[in-house]
């Protein structure tokens, strides 16, 4: 839709411009406005006359209709009609016209056709999961996962140069308690031994940990005992701390290649935690930040709404934003970058608001293009997730409670056969149901995730939309096995120019805006709902409308190439959202 929008604003313009030359007046091209009509009955386009009022001395109506009437005898036939409707003047395309050319680009672009240069190829560095190396990945990781891996998708669809990154957050007190438990308990055991993932096994020492420090009030002080052993480089307890670090990275990475999570550069929390520090030092000696009497370091970020921060501890080691100071330092040399987005929780919303000051109030230019993707709590139907009481939802115990249900799924409507591997299908029913429900939801709200209601083949699911696609599919199969029944068919715009037809070409044609939207916004909830009305539209055109049993073979085979770039843009937006298309459920 955009050559057509693109083309009628420039109608309009030339249009308005002549009618306020002759009242002595000029108007700015950038005041105009494009819209979608909100009912189809409308027309197409939109364009309201409210921003020319004052210049032109006229009411909004009273403009519509001077510059509709100048506009349908500007445009050429082919582009369709214009005609006032109160304040706006209204387009209506032609769909026999329009419709070849929209279904024309899908095909000619195919996995290409969504993408654009709307970000101007800007380099954008994206740092998402950040896990700790204490426990496995959790339900609250696979939202900020799904949220950053589609997002990096999406981003790059739109142009940019981008750069995935993740912190593993592999030392600290945390770490220690994990490893202080399996000091206690572990004995020999190994992830081997136990017949357990890396992540999980160390994952009980530190429920272990928790029940021990119950009954153990001096657990909290041989947990600092063992960090202090390690920041001296302690032999023993860097080598249990390398050994089990090694175990939950590796189940991690697992985790990762079985939801189709990957990075670009993996920064370890061990190696850069000291970053920042010299930094903050060398803003005491320049006066950019205060020294109080106990040796602490503070920023005064009051004139800028908000209060004194502290930097360094009074002992001199750093705190996490002294490291966060130093390592978007450092990322900036690794590998410059125009934006930097973190997606993390929005319980850090304050954290990265002062990291953000302080790197602003340190000169770096690049300061002011941080941003912060902050998301919400995932909740289950029962209520919220904690871990240190054993009681969260790991994320390969939910994976794999989704690829039971859609099992079940599968074998109760008897499509075993059809599907033909089924474990496949159901891990990749179960992706698509984890992720869709994931993204459907804002970033910055909180959401109940719930594993019976995402798996279904009906309603605002994955499944549902995957379940579309692979009709969609069928269809096409058998339309190449009967295609010779079908030989004398001619294409025709006018063959398929039923409302609903061009409605779904339409919606069709507007999936390039909609990803460079879900880029510009960082939200692919955009994406979602899109996928989600065409995928709605489709079914209910596909109930009514027979494709293949028609008497009329132009019909068939006009149908057909409407269908065929349905499924290229479900396959596309569906790849965006990393949700795997099937070509039979």
């Amino acid at each position: 839709m955009k050559n057509y929008r693109d083309q009628w604003r420039q109608i309009i313009f030339e249009s308005l411009r002549e009618y306020a030359s002759e009242a002595g007046a000029a108007v700015d091209e950038t005041a105009i406005v494009v819209e979608t009509p909100p009912k189809p009955e409308m027309g197409d386009i939109a364009f309201p006359m409210f921003p020319f009022a004052r210049a032109l001395r006229k009411g909004p109506p009273q403009i519509a209709g001077e510059v509709a009437k100048r506009a349908a005898a500007r445009a050429p036939a082919a582009a369709g009609a214009a005609a006032a409707a109160g304040p706006y003047v209204n387009v209506r395309l032609d769909p026999a016209g329009a419709i070849p050319g929209i279904l024309q680009e899908v095909a000619q672009q195919g996995a290409q056709y969504g993408r654009s240069a709307s970000l101007g190829a800007s380099r954008v560095m994206l740092e998402f999961s950040c896990p700790n190396t204490n426990k496995p990945l959790h339900l609250g990781h696979l939202r900020n996962d799904a949220i950053g891996e589609s997002l990096s998708r999406i981003l790059l669809a739109a142009g940019a140069t981008l750069r995935k990154v993740n912190l593993i957050n592999d030392r600290g007190v945390h770490i220690c308690k994990s490893m202080l438990a399996y000091q206690l308990f572990g004995g020999s055991s190994t992830p081997e031994s136990a017949g357990m993932k890396g992540d999980h096994f160390v994952g009980d020492f530190y429920v272990k940990y928790a029940e021990y420090a119950r009954e153990h009030p001096e657990a909290e002080e041989q947990v600092r005992v063992l960090l202090r052993k390690w920041e001296e480089g302690d032999a023993e307890v860097v080598a249990l701390w390398r050994r089990m670090n090694g175990w939950v990275v590796s189940g991690i990475e697992e985790s990762y290649r079985r939801t189709g999570v990957s990075f670009d550069k993996v920064y370890f929390e061990s190696d850069i935690y000291k970053l920042g520090r010299s930094e903050i030092l060398s803003g005491v000696e320049k006066g950019t930040f205060q020294k109080d009497p106990d040796g602490s370091v503070w920023v005064d970020l009051t004139d800028r709404g908000m209060e004194r921060e502290v930097l360094l501890r009074s002992d001199g080691t750093s705190l996490y934003i002294t490291q966060d100071i130093g390592v978007a330092i450092q990322r900036s040399k690794d590998w410059p970058f125009d934006r930097l987005i973190y997606v993390v929780g929005s319980e850090q919303r304050h954290h990265f608001q002062v990291l953000f000051q302080v790197l602003q109030i340190l000169g770096f230019p690049w300061a002011a293009n941080l941003h912060h993707l902050a998301y919400g709590m995932v909740n289950l139907p029962e209520g919220k997730m904690k871990s240190r009481e054993g009681t969260v939802v790991d994320a390969d115990d939910l994976l794999d409670e989704l690829e039971k249900l859609a099992s079940e799924e599968i074998k109760s409507k008897e499509r075993e056969e059809d599907v033909g591997d089924l474990a496949r299908t159901s891990r990749e029913i179960a992706l698509g149901a984890l992720n869709y429900w994931l993204l459907q939801v804002s970033a910055n709200k909180d959401m109940t995730f719930d594993p019976k209601e995402s798996i279904s083949f009906t309603g605002n699911t994955g499944p549902y939309l995957q379940y579309t696609g692979a009709r969609i599919s069928s269809m096409l199969r058998k339309f190449e096995e009967r295609k010779a029944s079908f030989g004398k068919g001619i294409f025709s715009g006018a063959s398929i120019s039923l409302p609903v037809e061009w409605e779904i070409a339409k919606a069709l044609a507007s999936f390039p805006e909609v990803v460079a939207q879900a880029a510009r916004e960082l939200n692919p909830s955009v994406l979602t709902s899109y996928l989600f009305d065409l995928c709605k539209s489709y079914s209910g055109y596909y109930q009514e409308n027979p494709v293949l049993r028609n008497e009329n073979p132009d019909i068939v085979v006009s149908r057909i190439a409407l269908v065929r770039g349905m499924e290229q843009v479900l396959r596309n937006g569906l790849a965006l959202l990393g949700i795997p298309f099937l070509e039979a459920m």
